[in-house]
């Protein structure tokens, strides 16, 4: 199964990316990681991805496919790969078509802008533990503070309201057109183009699971 994951920061992906990982026994693909590994391994790609870095400049579209391609050759992507958070623009699209790269399926993980809003602006840290609450579906026994240390919870400033509707924005702007790039494509009947699947990323997790499997034929 080679599958792409859309949605908003917030719309549940991490989660439920897990869940597909484990049940198709496949490897979680991201561009980070990716060059990451490569810069480590030292590879050719990887050089030339840390000199770019290094110079303070973005990644081409070019090193990032060809990262792309290496890391999907390995062992561990034999039964598939789910890619998180790539591609991120039409012409990295365009360009993981024009290598080759088949995709089964396009899984949009859709929630209204409001609820992630209130589901990251109302998330509150442990920093030390890394537990986690929310103030109004996971609140700790006492305001503000961990359950098990008595110790002060901090909003994360990713978390606060004007970041998460900024990076929302910059979603709209530029990743969510991935959403028609795939979609057209697949209402096209281009029988290269992989199946377009958009689930609603409301409820619970286990049930927006079972609505990604059903999707999926699984």
């Amino acid at each position: 199964m080679k599958l792409i994951l859309l949605g908003a920061p917030g719309a549940g992906k991490g989660t439920q990316a897990n869940y597909l990982k484990a049940h198709f026994g496949i490897p979680q693909i991201s561009t980070g990681d990716m060059l990451r590994a490569a810069v480590a391994a030292g590879s050719p790609l990887g050089l030339q991805a840390k000199a770019v870095m290094d110079a303070g400049q973005l990644v081409s579209d070019d090193i990032i496919i060809g990262l792309v391609k290496e890391r999907i050759a390995q062992p561990d992507c034999a039964k598939g790969f789910l890619f998180d958070g790539f591609p991120r623009t039409i012409p990295q699209a365009d360009a993981l078509k024009a290598a080759g790269v088949a995709i089964d399926y396009v899984v949009e993980i859709d929630v209204p802008d409001s609820e992630i809003v209130e589901r990251m602006s109302g998330r509150r840290v442990h920093l030390p533990s890394g537990r986690t609450y929310h103030i109004k579906f996971n609140p700790p026994k006492q305001d503000g503070v961990d359950d098990e240390t008595g110790e002060a919870l901090v909003q994360r400033p990713d978390d606060h309201e004007d970041t998460v509707k900024k990076r929302l924005d910059v979603y709209h702007t530029q990743t969510e057109v991935l959403v028609g790039y795939y979609s057209e494509q697949a209402k096209a009947g281009d029988r290269s183009a992989p199946k377009y699947v958009k689930v609603a990323g409301v409820g619970s997790v286990e049930g927006i699971r079972d609505s990604i499997l059903a999707a999926l034929g699984s």
